[in-house]
């Protein structure tokens, strides 16, 4: 017995772990002389145990060990196993939401803000809450403030411009107005970032300012010591000219149709017939229009040769034009499946309305454009209670626009829905040209505007400058561009189009008064050539050659010191 105690004895032991890469080690706890016996016994029964003598404790212990290790091990497989595992597309079981399908799903990547969000789309059911009527009047946003500053403060009063080059800031125009009623002196610094605007009083001089001091204190980092003075007698025009190029009273949306159980830009470009439903929308927004001698702003459409399609919708909202790229509308090509015909239209347009049948979502990604900012999608429901206006039902309206696009009024009611056509009419005209303004502050839009600013701004100033010396006689005159005041933003949304003509035209005049050396093409054939493509291009495009044209590289033709630039042409996509 007390043999067997003292085995019992050398065999009782305390658990205890020491964390390392699989876990704990057992540690036998026993007197000091049977220590180093019992850990041999102990090793030697585990590794062979005798057949005869019992050890009901050792195998525990081992089983437990063995199922510890294997537990550690399922952890590490386990980990490795979610490391590897990707997220899929969104179940259709997301898209549900309280039996009702959303109107948009975010893409796979991201990258879009939805309003209202999904997890607010519960609440939207027209079963559940009546739609508002919001009363209040939607306001137009103003895409720059400044634009209209020098028209209404300096060119009905006496005041002067001036021009320079900093070597940091590039080409600068400064123009300084003197209002004595007031005792303050109006400026205006234009530089190829941005246009600063200030009001100092006179007591704040001792003296009167000169050109410098004034644009230093509206910039700290004009770095030049000296202004030219601008005494060409069309400045005025030119200089309003660009002040507003960035100003448009007309503006191009797409339309697309999105029937139930399409979700692929293909199935969507593809649509031709018109439901009647659609056809009420569409009235809604404008009246549709022929084409063939139309004489409105008609949004880069042939009016001329049909090569656009023979209709389109088109509605003036306050005091401004808009013409719809509906995609029923533009020419159908049979066996291409991309639909460049259509897409070469809604794919440059900004801001595009998705009018919904059925209980398919919108993916917001799911037409594939570069400059597609902002989708303003519309479905037409039925209330449980049969709520129609006109027999009409209905519209629920949901926004979603690329992340660096910043939030735009006016807001969507709570719900968003609206039974009354003339409400809805202009809420979605002052929708779409808010987003557009508002999508000009997204990344892409940034980076253009300021390339075409900058190169308008130096073309500006080396006409202001090279005409200003031939008032004064030191040069003799040379082919300036004219002024375009009378054609400012007569084409593009937003006045895109327009710029990139004005920017490009200035820009290659420009060179001529630097003596930069321009590109050569020799040769009558290449002459020929371009002419050609040019005259076949204005049969093909109509008005949207002109535009294009300038927007591709020149193409110089030196056969004599008086020949004429002739432009190829490129997609705006291009400079994007």
């Amino acid at each position: 017995m007390d043999k067997e105690r003292g085995g019992e004895k050398v065999l009782s032991r305390k658990r205890s772990f020491t964390f390392g890469a699989y876990g704990g080690v057992d540690k036998f706890i026993g007197t000091e002389e049977a220590r180093s016996e019992s850990i041999q016994h102990s090793i030697l029964d585990i590794l062979d145990p005798p057949p005869n003598e019992a050890k009901p404790l050792l195998p525990a212990a081992s089983g437990q060990r063995d199922a510890e290790l294997f537990e550690i091990i399922e952890k590490l497989q386990g980990s490795r196993l979610d490391e590897q595992r990707c997220e899929f597309p969104p179940p259709v079981k997301l898209l549900k939401i309280s039996g009702v399908l959303p109107l948009i799903i975010p893409p796979k990547c991201g990258g879009y803000w939805i309003d209202p969000p999904l997890e607010k789309f519960a609440a939207i059911s027209p079963s559940l809450c009546e739609p508002g009527q919001a009363t209040e009047s939607y306001d137009i946003m103003e895409r720059d403030l400044e634009t209209k500053i020098y028209r209404e403060c300096f060119r009905s009063k006496y005041h002067h411009s001036f021009t320079a080059v900093d070597t940091a800031l590039g080409s600068l125009i400064l123009s300084v107005c003197l209002e004595e009623e007031e005792k303050r002196i109006r400026v205006i610094l234009r530089m190829k970032e941005c246009t600063l605007h200030g009001v100092f009083s006179l007591s704040l001089f001792h003296r009167f300012p000169n050109a410098v001091e004034l644009a230093k204190m509206l910039c700290n980092n004009v770095t030049v010591t000296r202004f030219e003075p601008v005494s060409y007698l069309k400045a005025p025009e030119l200089i309003t000219t660009f002040d507003e190029h960035r100003v448009s009273q007309n503006f191009k949306f797409g339309v697309l149709y999105q029937k139930e159980g399409q979700l692929t830009e293909k199935d969507i470009l593809s649509n031709n017939d018109e439901s009647e439903e659609f056809r009420d929308f569409l009235s809604i927004l404008g009246e549709t229009v022929k084409l063939q001698g139309f004489t409105g702003f008609r949004g880069g459409l042939d009016v001329c040769h049909g090569q656009t399609g023979s209709k389109a919708v088109y509605t003036s909202f306050s005091g401004r034009e808009i013409m719809f790229h509906v995609a029923t509308k533009l020419p159908f090509t049979e066996g291409d499946t991309q639909q460049l015909q259509r897409k070469r239209h809604i794919g440059n347009d900004i801001v595009a309305l998705v009018y919904q049948e059925g209980q398919v979502p919108f993916v917001c990604d799911i037409i594939s454009s570069h400059f597609l900012h902002c989708f303003i999608v519309v479905r037409r429901v039925q209330g449980e209670d049969g709520a129609k206006e006109g027999g009409r039902g209905l519209f629920q309206v949901c926004v979603t626009a690329r992340e660096d696009v910043p939030p735009f009024g006016p807001s969507l009611p709570d719900p968003p829905t609206f039974t009354e056509s003339s409400q809805l009419r202009e809420f979605l005209l002052t929708k779409l040209i808010n987003a557009e303004i508002s999508c000009y502050q997204a990344a892409r839009f940034n980076r253009l505007e300021l390339r075409t600013r900058s190169s308008l701004l130096e073309g500006l100033r080396s006409e202001l400058s090279a005409q200003s010396q031939c008032m004064l006689g030191e040069s003799p005159p040379q082919a300036l561009s004219q002024p375009e005041s009378g054609r400012t933003g007569s084409e593009g949304g937003g006045g895109f189009i327009e710029n990139f003509k004005r920017a490009i035209r200035v820009r290659s005049h420009s060179f001529d008064n630097l003596g930069v050396p321009k590109k050569i093409v020799g040769g009558s054939a290449q002459k020929s050539r371009a002419t050609h493509m040019n005259s076949c291009s204005t049969e093909k495009e109509g008005e949207s050659e002109s535009a294009n044209k300038q927007l591709g590289s020149h193409v110089q033709v030196n056969e004599s010191p008086g020949s004429k630039d002739t432009k190829d042409q490129s997609s705006p996509q291009e400079d994007v």
